[in-house]
């Protein structure tokens, strides 16, 4: 009689790790943060111009919050390895509340010129302190799912918050600041009290030895990261904000309503993404992502000069926008998985933010100078080539960062 053999036991596989309340706490805060600035966003160079300065002097209140954020993030990343990520992440928060508010009751143009760069330092404070606290307190198989998330909230707040703000319109200019400084402040509030007490909260890691910014900047893969960081921001943030408005409103009647119309799809396919890259990129590697992400910006980005009516453009943007989705928490994950749980990376992660800062910064200037020269098809090409040459980047100096 043949015995009968045995049934072979499946491999147990471990449950996987629960995203931290100290995320949770974070991501709340993340949505308010950005839900007040969509009451903002669209009406600060209008007030601004309302002071009786250029449309230049208008738009530098914008830029000029970017530059902040570039100028201050080596000193940002130094109190984060030095304090620890509490500590400047509600000081940082509380700057951006208080100058936020105060610009509600400016007089003159310079005062909102100086508390707009004021609340750019706020910002890359909460921003990296944000950043860091992430990478320490989440497990390492879940990285990308953490960040995903946490995106995912400054998406949907920055979504919700211009409809909530159209709504609002009737307070005048004034209020919305008001009100956006007072959301930010409750935000400050509710992380200080969610990680404030040990017992049955979120509790926050102590200060842990910094990771050197020389080691970082000799790991091809992280070069690789400043790479597609600066791609990202100069394709998928500068480009997108300032450039695309203009050419819808050059090419369609109501270029306006197109140009809205375009970010909304841009902002859905990002937001669509996200829900499912994060953990694409948990399971497959970082670096799949990251180049397909690259890629797929490149082909409908660099297409966008060719979109002759608005549904054509409303397809390319929202196409446009899953590039953006897939690159996104790929990279947080991969910088995560060098600088590890076990020290802290406040000067690695500033020069990351830097990089990205950078080509929002000066993508308008050189894509605009472009599309005037030589038109926007020219201009969209040119911004598909850097991402190009940050594949090139990826493909020949990247290696994969996820833990096997």
């Amino acid at each position: 009689m043949t015995p009968t053999p045995e049934p072979q036991q499946q491999p147990h596989t471990p449950p996987r790790p629960a995203i931290p309340r100290t995320i949770w706490v974070l991501v709340g805060a993340a949505f308010l943060i950005a839900l007040g600035y969509g009451f903002i966003a669209p009406i600060l160079p209008q007030f601004t111009a309302s002071f009786g300065v250029s449309m230049a002097a208008a738009g530098a209140v914008v830029s000029v919050f970017a530059a902040a954020r570039l100028i201050g993030a080596p000193g940002a990343g130094m109190l984060v390895d030095k304090l620890g990520s509490r500590p400047v992440y509600i000081t940082g928060v509380s700057v951006v509340a208080a100058a936020t508010f105060f610009v509600a009751f400016a007089t003159a143009y310079w005062q909102i010129f100086v508390l707009r760069f004021i609340a750019g330092f706020g910002s890359t404070m909460f921003t990296l302190s944000a950043q860091a606290l992430i990478v320490r307190v989440t497990h390492p198989s879940i990285r990308g799912r953490a960040n995903a998330i946490y995106s995912s909230a400054f998406l949907l707040g920055n979504i919700i918050g211009p409809i909530i703000g159209a709504a609002l319109s009737f307070l005048g200019f004034r209020i919305p600041f008001a009100v956006y400084g007072l959301m930010v402040g409750v935000a400050a509030l509710f992380v200080w009290v969610a990680t404030h007490n040990p017992q049955g909260r979120a509790q926050l890691p102590p200060p842990l030895p910094p990771m050197q910014l020389s080691s970082a900047l000799r790991m091809p893969t992280y070069q690789s990261l400043l790479s597609s960081a600066f791609a990202h921001g100069w394709v998928n943030f500068g480009t997108r904000v300032s450039i695309l408005p203009l050419f819808a409103a050059a090419v369609f009647a109501n270029g306006g309503a197109a140009a809205g119309f375009a970010l909304t799809a841009f902002a859905f396919g990002t937001a669509v993404t996200l829900q499912f890259s994060g953990r694409l990129a948990d399971k497959h590697g970082r670096k799949p992502l990251i180049v397909a992400g690259l890629i797929t910006t490149a082909v409908f980005t660099g297409s966008m000069g060719l979109a002759t009516g608005v549904v054509p453009l409303l397809v390319l943007s929202a196409l446009a926008g899953v590039g953006s989705g897939l690159i996104g928490p790929a990279q947080q994950a991969s910088l995560a998985d060098i600088i590890g749980n076990h020290r802290s990376g406040g000067k690695v992660l500033s020069t990351f933010q830097m990089a990205q800062d950078a080509g929002q910064i000066f993508a308008p200037i050189v894509v605009g100078l472009l599309a005037q020269a030589f038109g926007f098809g020219v201009a969209f090409v040119a911004c598909a080539g850097i991402a190009v040459a940050s594949i090139g980047v990826w493909l020949t100096r990247g290696t994969e960062t996820k833990e096997t």
